[in-house]
């Protein structure tokens, strides 16, 4: 498990204005575009890790950065900061449900500059914890094709809530049944920001478009970075944190099915 900060060398950090804001935007590989938002206090190394897998699968990897520092170990009093000023952030909505983060305009444009220069029959995104559910509302962009919803946590203050608005959930529901489209999503069933009644609220909306997996406690890492052992003390990050980097962990498993998804979508 990465223990240090990782330089992210083997990324080119650009910046991207869009929607008159500008980020940095970490790139990486070949092929399709996925669009990897950082769970939060930001791109740490299993993050980036992550990131490698999906460009090691054939795909051209674009993480932004969206809070905290770049490739660092977060740590536990530096990332309770970042998380305090992402909650106020008018870039998100951390709490109250029905409506969208504003930054997701900024990721549905993202997602069309990446169709543009990459090519293929569209875009892959994934979410996780804090950018969870904006995949999700990147589907009112026709380019993102495979959305997945890594243990998605906005609203903080509903467990049932959704972070995006009625109308628009509406939309991505028509455009999922008109495509024949699919949302995948993970949470672990202990998890306490990304309960089952997220995932109930998800499936009442989506029907069979969503796909949902569960996985045991068992299956997390126990030994997670310093921020994780002390604000989010229960199984979590099913990808990043708590991925358990072994054969036949159900964790690798989810990040198989992950990358054969947009493999499937993407790939063709």
């Amino acid at each position: 498990m990465p223990q240090s900060d990782d330089p992210l060398t083997d990324f080119e950090p650009r910046e991207i204005t869009l929607e008159g804001a500008t980020k940095v935007v970490h790139i990486a590989g070949t092929g399709p575009a996925v669009i990897v938002m950082t769970e939060m206090p930001g791109i740490s190394p299993h993050v980036a890790r992550f990131a490698r897998w999906v460009r090691d699968a054939g795909f051209t990897v674009y993480m932004p950065s969206l809070f905290g520092r770049d490739g660092a170990v977060p740590g536990a009093d530096e990332g309770a900061a970042v998380f305090r000023r992402a909650c106020v952030s008018a870039e998100f909505r951390a709490f109250g449900a029905g409506g969208s983060s504003p930054v997701t305009t900024w990721l549905r444009a993202l997602a069309r500059q990446a169709h543009a220069e990459c090519g293929g029959p569209g875009v892959g995104a994934i979410g996780m914890c804090f950018t969870g559910n904006f995949a999700l509302t990147m589907m009112l962009e026709s380019a993102v094709l495979a959305p997945v919803l890594s243990q998605p946590s906005l609203p903080l203050d509903d467990p049932g809530g959704l972070d995006i608005a009625p109308a628009e959930l509406a939309a991505v529901r028509a455009r999922l049944d008109r495509e024949d489209l699919t949302v995948l999503a993970y949470r672990f069933e202990g998890d306490q920001v990304c309960r089952a009644e997220r995932f109930a609220a998800l499936s009442q909306a989506l029907g069979d478009r969503f796909v949902s997996r569960t996985l045991p406690d068992s299956a997390a890492h126990t030994d997670p970075p310093p921020f994780f052992q002390r604000h989010v003390a229960f199984p979590h990050s099913v990808v990043t944190a708590h991925l358990i980097d072994a054969t036949g962990e159900p964790t690798i498993a989810a990040r198989d099915e992950i990358l054969a998804f947009f493999g499937q979508r993407l790939h063709g």
